[in-house]
């Protein structure tokens, strides 16, 4: 049975492995959700692209925060006008098999996430995606369809022969879907842009647990062995979600903003290295289903953090590749030759005692070629360098995810 929207609260698998998009909602019923076809793929994808990220020289020593959705349905977007090799590649360093999984289910799939995220009221939160086509393009119809229908795309014409009207007319579409939190995504503008294709996705939550403005101290961050900054310390004692991995030696705290988001802040005991080296999608899904409520004092540092990547080596190096190459077959996209040139992704963070505040674009240039305190009540605290996910738990899909180093670091 299809349906538009499926209520997955609680949801539970269905044990057949072969038809991991059939879910048991409440009641009992086995109902069809097309995102979670996919979502294996991108959970391995989100790690995949966290792990890259996070071996950049610059990275390293850090904050790191993007949203791995608007990545994936930037390019799912682009692999619609993929063809033949360059197709595959992108699907497959996507995460998808073609023997398991068809375009035609990808994009259902990415079409049911817009439709979920997008229909929440109990949060503020959207997701989108735009193309913006050269005036002098010959785009075809299909393509442009694919998108609008699957993807929920805007088309716009764009003079890029006016490269500074064409950088603010992007920047001003990006800066008012995210709510002024993604103000300039495109810093500059190449000769010969044929499109550009961008994802956005914008999230804003109030906890279900607030944590109290007058308990709200300054504290000290160990960034390392050697080095501390002075945070604003919030903390709260309250019923939380918590669980420990002892196979790890990590502390994880989700934190609620209604039924279906969460954040979930992962605390290593032997530091955040050795917990990138074996964090993986299994030990997320692990985490999800583990925690239990308990009486807890936490401890979170307020954040405000901004990020931008250029992600072209990145891709190249998780193995796309054609799509950067002069050969690159995009002919469902035009008649003419085209290939990528950037890909840009900004995010942003903002976490107070009210809730949280989150942001991310991704833009595709497409040009023509040419140890724990004993207390009363156990305490986690988060004074030293954790690893965060913002969840969606009935598309079973990471909103954002990254790593907090130096939560001084602006």
């Amino acid at each position: 049975m299809r349906t538009e929207r499926v209520p997955l609260h609680p949801w539970v698998r269905c044990q057949d492995e072969a038809a991991p998009e059939l879910v048991y909602c409440t009641g009992g019923a086995l109902v069809y959700c097309p995102c979670l076809k996919i979502y294996r793929e991108n959970l391995d994808f989100a790690f995949r692209l966290y792990k890259h990220i996070s071996a950049l020289p610059d990275s390293q020593s850090k904050n790191v925060f993007f949203s791995p959705l608007s990545v994936s349905v930037a390019l799912a977007a682009l692999s619609v006008g993929a063809r033949g090799e360059t197709h595959q590649e992108l699907f497959q360093g996507l995460g998808f098999n073609k023997t398991d999984t068809t375009a035609e289910e990808v994009n259902e799939a990415f079409q049911h996430i817009f439709q979920d995220l997008n229909k929440k009221t109990d949060v503020d939160l959207s997701l989108g995606s735009a193309a913006f086509i050269s005036d002098k393009a010959k785009v075809h119809d299909e393509f442009l369809k694919t998108i609008k229908d699957y993807y929920q795309a805007d088309s716009f014409q764009t003079n890029f022969q006016d490269p500074d009207g064409a950088k603010d007319q992007i920047n001003d579409y990006v800066k008012n879907k995210t709510k002024g939190k993604i103000p300039e995504l495109i810093d500059s503008m190449d000769q010969g842009v044929f499109m550009y294709l961008l994802s956005y996705i914008y999230f804003k939550g109030e906890w279900d647990i607030p944590f109290d403005p007058d308990r709200t101290h300054e504290d000290t961050f160990h960034i390392d062995d050697k080095t501390t900054v002075p945070v604003q310390m919030m903390s709260e004692e309250n019923m939380f979600h918590v669980y420990h991995d002892k196979e790890i030696s990590t502390h994880v705290l989700q934190m609620h903003y209604n039924e279906s988001v969460s954040m979930m802040l992962v605390l290593p005991e032997k530091g955040l290295k050795e917990l990138e080296k074996v964090a993986c999608k299994d030990h997320l899904r692990k985490w999800i289903r583990s925690v239990e409520e308990k009486k807890y004092k936490v401890f979170v540092p307020k954040l405000s953090i901004k990020t931008k990547y250029q992600l072209k080596e990145i891709l190249i190096e998780m193995g796309i590749t054609d799509i950067f190459k002069a050969t690159a077959n995009l002919q469902g996209i035009a008649d003419e030759k085209l290939v990528v040139s950037k890909v840009a992704h900004m995010a942003t963070l903002d976490v107070d005692e009210a809730g949280t505040e989150a942001a991310a674009a991704t833009a595709v240039e497409i040009m023509l070629t040419s140890a724990l305190i004993p207390h009363p009540t156990p305490v986690l605290k988060f004074d030293r360098p954790f690893m965060v996910f913002v969840l969606n738990r009935e598309t079973r899909s990471i909103l954002f995810m990254g790593k907090i180093v130096n939560p001084a670091e602006k």
